[in-house]
């Protein structure tokens, strides 16, 4: 319960860090349509008043060229915010693929250029709502430090080319001189004050979305901690599992033997002694008790082999060698995320079952061996045959170990007495990770090239 609650807890803190810079956001382009129109209007309502006091000569006497007509700027300037803020919206929320975004960035620039264009670069923070839509995509301190470089040098270069339509653009103080004195102050104050302020919500927007991807990494690093903690819980209960197995196993076969194994050597021995007994006084007797003795036996052999043949894996009961270790491979490979190839350059076709369940438990202890103590990412499994002897070898990506001071453990000791019964070898080395070849003779014949 306490843990869903801090769950909880957690989702409910994100939606509202990114409520508040949405809600910011909003605020700065709300705030920014506002400036757009306010000086698009003061500078519209100056025009049509020049035009009406019949002092329109001595204000075009001062422009480098003819301003657009009032209803123009107006119209255009405002249009064109609108166009804006949809293209902002697509780029930030818009399921768009990555080139599309790019295009919508690209044309909220060239909207940008076009809003201070109408404005005849009265008013130009609409360059940081551009910024503000960029950031709004990204996360992470180098992402964010390389982007907010990369903005203010758009921001340069926009002010760079507007500023070379200078002389064909009419200079906001050409409509501020039109009134007095205390009035124009005004007017320049508030100017002023449109841009200062448009600034200091952008500080706001961007302080939001720091201490966002902040928390974010807080987050993720405290997620990386409870993942850590349920993959040591994990690892402790695979051990306990594999003790437990372990344990399982000891008590069938203990209890194998005693059933099979022991009740027929307790029978052998017993005929035995009835034999020896029977040996002088009643040969015929003792010849019929020998029978007996043997048909136990090989009772008690059958009995043995039903039980090693239970140890045999199930994989190899119902398929071939190759397509048993291709299964265990890649049940492997999905449980561990380990990158496993498996290459067989040429397949061993005359194998006895026993020479498989070798070859099939050196691949699997091979595998585990270069996960739980190679800590490997990739592994490459090599199989092939020549001259009537099998070579297979592993080769992974793992940390490597000091062959001269490896103390071989069960997993290695198992694998060099399972290949000695069937006259086969087992060597090692590690160069950039850790290898291990088998070599295993496929007849008698073939053993003497060893």
């Amino acid at each position: 319960m306490k843990q869903n609650a801090y769950h909880q807890a957690k989702r409910l803190a994100k939606a509202l860090d990114a409520s508040e810079l949405r809600a910011m956001h909003d605020i700065l382009t709300i705030y920014n349509g506002m400036a757009v129109v306010l000086i698009a209007g003061f500078m519209s309502i100056t025009q049509l008043k020049i035009i009406q006091t019949m002092n329109a000569h001595t204000f075009l006497a001062q422009l480098p060229s003819l301003p657009l007509p009032p209803a123009a700027i107006l119209i255009d300037s405002a249009g064109a915010f609108l166009l804006l803020v949809l293209l902002g919206w697509l780029y930030r929320e818009g399921p768009l693929p990555a080139v599309m975004r790019y295009i919508c960035l690209g044309l909220e620039i060239i909207v940008c250029v076009i809003i201070m264009r109408s404005l005849n670069l009265a008013y130009d923070g609409v360059v940081l709502l551009v910024v503000a839509d960029l950031l709004h995509r990204y996360s992470g301190r180098h992402q964010l430090i390389l982007l907010t470089v990369a903005m203010m040098g758009l921001y340069a270069i926009v002010d760079y080319n507007l500023a070379s339509f200078t002389n064909h653009l009419s200079p906001f103080d050409a409509y501020t001189s039109y009134y007095a004195v205390e009035p124009r102050a005004w007017i320049i104050a508030v100017h002023h004050g449109l841009t200062s302020i448009n600034l200091i919500l952008f500080v706001f927007y961007l302080t939001l979305l720091i201490r966002q991807n902040h928390q974010e990494k807080q987050r993720i690093a405290s997620l990386n901690a409870q993942l850590e903690e349920a993959n040591t819980r994990l690892r402790a209960y695979a051990i306990e599992a594999e003790s437990m197995a372990e344990t399982r196993e000891r008590n069938r076969l203990a209890r194998e033997i005693h059933d099979t194994l022991g009740h027929a050597l307790t029978g052998i021995a017993a005929g035995l002694d009835a034999t020896n007994i029977l040996m002088d006084i009643a040969p015929d007797k003792a010849k019929e008790q020998l029978v007996k003795i043997k048909e136990i036996a090989l009772r008690g052999l059958k009995d043995v082999r039903r039980s090693v043949k239970k140890l045999r894996p199930d994989d190899l009961e119902q398929l071939s060698l190759r397509q048993a270790i291709e299964h265990m491979i890649a049940e492997f490979a999905d449980s561990t995320g380990m990158k496993i190839k498996f290459d067989v350059l040429q397949w061993p076709e005359r194998l006895r079952p026993d020479q498989e369940e070798v070859l099939y438990r050196v691949v699997q202890e091979g595998m585990t061996n270069a996960r739980r103590h190679g800590h490997a990412e990739h592994l490459t499994i090599t199989i092939g045959a020549r001259r009537g002897i099998v070579y297979l070898v592993l080769a992974d990506d793992g940390c490597g170990v000091d062959t001269r001071k490896l103390e071989k453990g069960f997993g290695l000791r198992h694998m060099q007495e399972r290949l000695a019964l069937l006259h086969g070898k087992l060597r090692y080395w590690s160069d950039q990770g850790f290898t291990l070849e088998a070599i295993l003779p496929e007849n008698e014949e073939a053993s003497r090239f060893l």
